[in-house]
This record gives C-alpha cells, sequence and structure tokens, in this order.
C-alpha cells in the first residue's frame, strides 16, 4: 500500500512546452480519492482556521506569525489571502484535478462527508 497526498498528485500531464508527457502520474495509481467541499464552505474553515490560530498559535513569540496574532477581525481577514492566493489557486489548480480521481468524498458544511461518488471504469 502506497499513499500519496498533495495538490499536484491528480494534476493532468504538461501538453506543452520541452518537457512535454502524455504520462501524469496518477496514471500509475489503482484507486484515488479526492476530497471535495463547495468553494465557500472551504473558505469560511479556512478564515475560521486563521482567526483562531490568533489567540493560540500565533501568540507564540517565536511564531513567524506572531505579528497577525494583534489584528482584529478584518485585518486578520485581509491578510489571510483567501480571495487573492488561495481561491485561485484552488479553481485554477486544484478543482480541476477532481474529474481525475475514482472516489470523491464530498464534504458538508460542518466538516462531514454528505455525499460518496465513486466513478465506474
Amino acid at each position: 500500500v502506497l499513499i500519496l497526498e498533495g495538490l499536484n498528485v491528480l494534476a493532468p500531464s504538461h501538453t506543452e512546452g520541452p518537457e512535454t508527457s502524455d504520462l501524469t502520474l496518477s496514471d500509475f495509481f489503482d484507486f484515488s480519492i479526492y476530497v471535495d467541499a463547495r468553494t465557500e464552505d472551504i473558505e469560511r474553515w479556512y478564515v475560521d482556521r486563521f482567526l483562531a490560530l490568533r489567540s493560540s498559535a500565533f501568540t507564540n513569540p517565536e511564531s513567524y506569525f506572531k505579528r497577525y496574532a494583534e489584528l482584529n477581525d478584518e485585518q486578520a481577514v485581509e491578510v489571510a489571502i483567501w480571495k487573492s492566493v488561495n481561491e485561485p489557486n484552488l479553481v485554477q489548480n486544484i478543482l480541476p484535478t477532481r474529474a481525475r480521481a475514482h472516489l470523491i468524498l464530498q464534504k458538508g458544511p460542518e466538516h462531514t462527508v454528505d455525499q460518496v461518488l465513486l466513478r465506474k471504469n
């Protein structure tokens, strides 16, 4: 059993450039799973976690993130860079890989799996 996890394991092959290939890493998988959720839920989970970290891990004087501990909610949401970095990455790079998975676990607003979708071969 080998388990690979990451953002790029289901990425399609490169079809342009000097290192063009029809093969992709996921071509060698027997089975792949994609954990999915609505973008609105992912954003809320991300921002909620960032706000919660201000009063825990970010308070460590040695932490790189210490500077975020004193931000108010509005400032923290802006600094969390969801709209400018994380959402575009989700839409452009992560969501397109969903169709390559054999099984999709669809999570609901409370992080519970609400639906299981199995692709027939």
